[in-house]
């Protein structure tokens, strides 16, 4: 049973502190040929604000909730955009998070990491849509600590 239900929105600089939230500003690798097949695809990360909803003991706890809506970039412009959310196992701040990635007219990459509080994170690259269809690889999220980051992902077709 819930305790309660606390929601709180704290800054982005939270997220650098304690988990590691993906969002992305994007630059795609010069070698893209926008096909999506084996390339390397690399984003300027810019968080959305923490969002946190504590559903257990107060502070963090299994099961609480972060949620987020990060946006693309490429060259300092808009390219899409991320959304998902991260699950709490232990009170360190590890958590189960998936996402999506949609990248305007190219379609969406889903992802799935393990957050935990250092800087940086792999993640599994599960499937896509669009000119991502059947995708598989990994990724590199790498947290700057100031909001924003780096996310460089490594995408195979099949």
């Amino acid at each position: 049973m819930v305790k309660g239900l606390r929601v709180v929105s704290v800054g982005a600089a939270l997220v650098a502190a304690v988990l590691l939230i993906p969002g992305a500003g994007a630059s795609a690798d010069p070698s893209d040929d926008g096909s999506g097949r084996g390339r390397t695809l690399q984003f300027d990360v810019v968080f959305s604000p923490f969002n946190y909803t504590d559903f257990g003991e107060p502070g963090f706890s299994p099961p609480d909730v972060i949620v987020f809506h990060d946006t693309l970039l490429q060259d300092g412009e808009p390219v899409g955009h991320q959304v998902g959310s991260c699950v709490l196992v232990d009170t360190s701040g590890t958590a189960n998070c998936t996402g999506v990635i949609t990248l305007d007219g190219r379609g969406t990459i889903t992802f799935a990491f393990e957050n935990a509080p250092p800087p940086e994170k792999t993640l599994a690259i599960t499937g896509g849509t669009g000119k991502f269809r059947s995708a598989g690889g990994e990724g590199t999220l790498v947290e700057a600590g100031d909001g924003t980051g780096t996310l460089t992902l490594s995408v195979d077709q099949h």
